[in-house]
């Protein structure tokens, strides 16, 4: 007889949560478009077009790369998988195509623990950082709308002079 283990994603993946993993089943499924139970580089290309982020035919080959225990160049769901666990772990390189496959996947993977508290406070910087960023672009467009309103007195200023100079 074949000594084909069968697969449990909630036996060997125990850092995720079960709704976690069946989250993770959906999403697979879903952009397993053949239905034979692998995204293929098609079926990626799609995918990562879905969640916003497309990638280039090196960085799809890239990612596939990454995580491709049995090198049959497409990813098993248990493959699909590793790409959560490495997110969670913090082993993806941020302008990755897997980092952004996990971060727009909509499935939090964040460990809890110190990696949490980390995360929290790195999470909590970022947004101080993006508050203050977005406080600077809205002056920015004040400034910007403060500028054209004047532009625009003068435009008219210059404008009742010339018509003043045509009325005598």
């Amino acid at each position: 007889g074949g000594g084909r283990r069968v697969f449990s994603p909630a036996g060997e993946f125990r850092e995720f949560s079960r709704r976690q993993l069946r989250d993770m089943e959906r999403l697979f499924r879903q952009y397993d478009a053949g239905k034979d139970g692998f995204i293929d580089l098609m079926e990626l290309k799609l995918m990562m077009e879905k969640l916003g982020a497309p990638q280039t035919h090196l960085g799809l080959k890239n990612m596939i790369k990454e995580v491709d225990e049995d090198l049959d160049s497409k990813l098993s769901f248990r493959e699909f998988l590793l790409i959560f666990r490495k997110a969670a772990a913090g082993e993806l390189q941020e302008d990755s195509g897997l980092h952004a496959l996990a971060r727009l996947s909509e499935i939090d993977v964040s460990t809890e623990g110190v990696k949490g508290a980390k995360n929290f406070f790195e999470a909590k910087a970022q947004a101080i950082n993006e508050a203050s960023r977005f406080e600077e672009e809205i002056r920015a467009e004040q400034e910007e709308k403060k500028k054209q309103a004047e532009e625009l007195k003068q435009r008219k200023a210059a404008f009742k002079e010339l018509q003043s100079t045509f009325t005598q």
